[in-house]
């Protein structure tokens, strides 16, 4: 065989075994008790702030109390949960830190268990506890920590589309982990997955949910190049945005460097090179009259 095309079929097949090797496995069936989980996004729809809670100290209080003029974070987490919700609200806590905004002064976060039997002193304590992870002065005012009876837990649980269910062998809930960001008047306006949050992520959310009454003229043009992809929860990058972004900032940096080069250097405008043109204007002015 000619030895150029051993090798190209040589190197086909290599491309085929690379593939088929990288490629994921079949999705397998879902174990019986996790199906039924999971989010189902509610975009754009508003939730029942009438719904009834008992906040940290023990008051009676409604929803529509957090829903004011600033964006809200949602967290559903109980509070004895021994891992996810944990992992949940400590990576709320990490993106946040990694944002200029605090809680109580740009947006508010309300953090509600969907177990019925919680108490507010253990979420009293679970705000304690996490108020001292933030360490942000002024956030005990916009971190709440909720619980409530089981028909009000059911009705927010539904209408942003959170489905769990107990499991009464392991006496604990089964859920997916995430968060929600809604507008001051109580409309859904993004869904975060995961345990991770970016700060990045949590600010362009936040920014959107207010209708870009908090932010920067920065936030807007991130806003520009990135956006919402429901899909994956988070904020991706616009490729052919990105590129015409660096289009634009390219030519504006080719118009700086003309500009420049047509006023002349710097040093050659400067007080020193004047002094030095007037002194030889002198020199060859004296030496012509000599």
């Amino acid at each position: 065989m000619n030895p150029p095309r051993r090798i190209v079929r040589v190197s086909i097949a290599a491309a085929f075994v690379v593939f088929f090797a990288a490629s994921p496995p079949a999705r397998s069936e879902l174990p019986a008790i996790l199906q039924g989980v999971g989010f189902d996004q509610r975009l754009n729809e508003r939730i029942p702030l009438d719904l009834t809670f008992t906040d940290e100290e023990g008051h009676t209080i409604q929803l529509a109390n957090y829903f004011h003029r600033k964006p809200v974070i949602l967290v559903l987490a109980y509070y004895q949960c021994p891992r996810l919700c944990t992992l949940v609200l400590n990576g709320l806590v990490q993106g946040m830190l990694e944002m200029s905004f605090t809680a109580g002064q740009e947006f508010e976060v309300v953090t509600v268990s969907f177990d019925p039997r919680e108490t507010w002193e253990l979420a009293a304590s679970k705000k304690e506890s996490y108020l001292q992870r933030y360490g942000r002065p002024g956030a005990a005012g916009g971190w709440h920590f909720l619980t409530g009876s089981e028909d009000a837990i059911r009705r927010l649980t539904d209408s942003v589309g959170f489905r769990y269910r107990y499991d009464p062998d392991q006496k604990q809930f089964v859920h997916a982990s995430g968060i929600m960001i809604l507008t001051p008047g109580g409309t859904l306006s993004r869904y975060f997955y995961d345990v991770r949050y970016s700060g990045r992520d949590l600010r362009l959310g936040l920014v959107e949910a207010s209708q870009n009454k908090i932010g920067s003229p920065v936030d807007q043009i991130l806003l520009y190049c990135f956006h919402y992809d429901p899909t994956l929860g988070k904020y991706s990058a616009n490729v052919m945005l990105l590129v015409r972004c660096g289009g634009v900032a390219t030519l504006l940096a080719i118009g700086v460097f003309v500009w420049r080069m047509a006023r002349g250097s710097p040093a050659a405008n400067s007080p020193a090179a004047a002094g030095a043109a007037t002194s030889t204007t002198s020199l060859a002015t004296g030496g012509a009259q000599q």
